[in-house]
């Protein structure tokens, strides 16, 4: 028998190791860029938004390719692969010497990662059904707790040790998640059974995944979703300025203000995970898109920071019932076999959405303020919701549960 909660306390170490290597460098880049002689401004934003953006593109194309591989091979074996391999890649990124080496390296850390859809794989065909809500609400937890801890986390350490050994910190961390994973992590996985089946393309398990209405839509709410925050965020400093005014907090406010919607995330999210467990995840999954929409609206009419912390605190309540119980519905409606290739789909959307996002925002903020932008994200919520609504609960009516 397989111990589900030993897998569930493992990889949320693992994920929250994971995203916190992944954001560390997010303080410091525009820094390390300037250490490696760089010294026009323009310049260095340039090559910032490259570098960072270069992981999510490869990372987008890859994830299909390595979601068959893991149905074909097991998903623990596609968890050391990313783990270790993403160790020795954010390890060699403190010996780079030019930008454009960052940049490729940044470039094949996103081709081989892969730890966050093998882990909620995983964990979403080794965990029975009536607590699968909780485990991918708790999972999350840990790769948003990750996200929110890693920009702090690498800012501090490069006051202390500077910016290249933060990523030989990073590599040994997802080094020690990697062995931890290899050792505790146990996998029911018929591998005799896996190989009989025949080998398909990328875009062959899309074909075959496509007709199956439901996950369609949970993609599109987990593009929505990382494009609806990502959007404003160009913006979000220059916002809280505003708001504020200069001074000294200036920089701790918009900090602040970036990461409050993780934190109430990562208290929501395994709390909304065990309620759909009760009450059925395409409750929870409209009521949270709906939710989310509502939240994004005050904050297009806030007078000062504390509102804004506020309203997008209360956001995060809603967003953290989204991702998980998105996760949840995916290894419902996905055919066995398959669950690794859909998971891979939706983190390509994912990835989709954290590149576009502040793209189209950035672009947009040419003809549209951040407050409209706020009020564009809850018209995409809300067209998201009436198709989730259509396209998940016509067969669940409100009335058969606490809702």
């Amino acid at each position: 028998m397989i111990n589900w909660k030993v897998n569930l306390a493992v990889l949320w170490v693992g994920q929250f190791f994971v995203m916190a290597g992944m954001t560390m460098i997010m303080p410091f880049l525009p820094l390390y860029l300037k250490e490696m002689g760089l010294q026009d401004a323009q310049e260095i934003a340039t090559w910032t938004g490259i570098i960072f953006a270069g992981n999510f593109v490869t990372s987008f194309l890859f994830q299909p390719f390595w979601g068959g591989m893991a149905d074909r091979y097991g998903r623990k074996v596609m968890l050391l692969r990313s783990g270790f391999g993403m160790a020795a890649v954010m390890t060699t990124m403190g010996f780079a010497h030019a930008p454009w080496v960052l940049l490729l390296l940044r470039l094949v850390n996103g081709t081989i990662s892969g730890y966050a859809p093998a882990s909620v794989a995983l964990m979403s065909t080794n965990t029975p059904r009536e607590h699968i809500g909780f485990a991918m609400g708790t999972l999350q937890s840990g790769a948003v707790a990750g996200s929110i801890l890693g920009p702090f986390i690498g800012g501090l350490l490069a006051e202390l040790i500077g910016f290249r050994y933060i990523f030989y910190v990073t590599g040994a961390m997802l080094f020690i998640a990697s062995m931890v994973t290899m050792l505790l992590v146990k996998e029911k996985f018929n591998a005799a059974e896996a190989k009989k089946q025949p080998k398909i393309s990328v875009i062959q398990g899309y074909k075959d995944l496509r007709p199956i209405r439901q996950l369609p839509t949970l993609y599109s709410i987990t593009f929505v979703i990382q494009f609806s925050i990502q959007c404003s965020m160009p913006l979000m400093a220059l916002f809280v300025e505003e708001l504020h005014g200069t001074g000294e907090l200036l920089a701790f406010y918009a900090g602040l203000v970036a990461s409050i919607t993780g934190f109430s995330n990562m208290v929501a999210a395994p709390l909304l995970g065990k309620l759909s467990d009760r009450i059925g995840p395409q409750r929870i999954l409209f009521v949270s898109l709906i939710g989310a929409a509502i939240f994004f609206i005050p904050q297009a009419f806030v007078q000062n920071v504390w509102q804004l912390m506020a309203a997008r605190f209360c956001l995060g309540i809603f967003i953290g019932g989204l991702l998980p119980t998105v996760n949840s519905l995916i290894r419902t409606y996905t055919p066995v076999g398959m669950e690794s290739r859909s998971y891979s789909f939706n983190t390509s959307a994912l990835a989709l959405g954290n590149m576009l996002g502040p793209v189209i925002g950035g672009a947009l903020s040419g003809f549209l303020n951040i407050r409209e932008l706020f009020l564009f994200a809850t018209v995409m919520l809300a067209i998201n919701a009436a198709w989730s609504y259509r396209t998940l609960l016509g067969k669940h009516k409100i009335s058969d549960g606490a809702l």
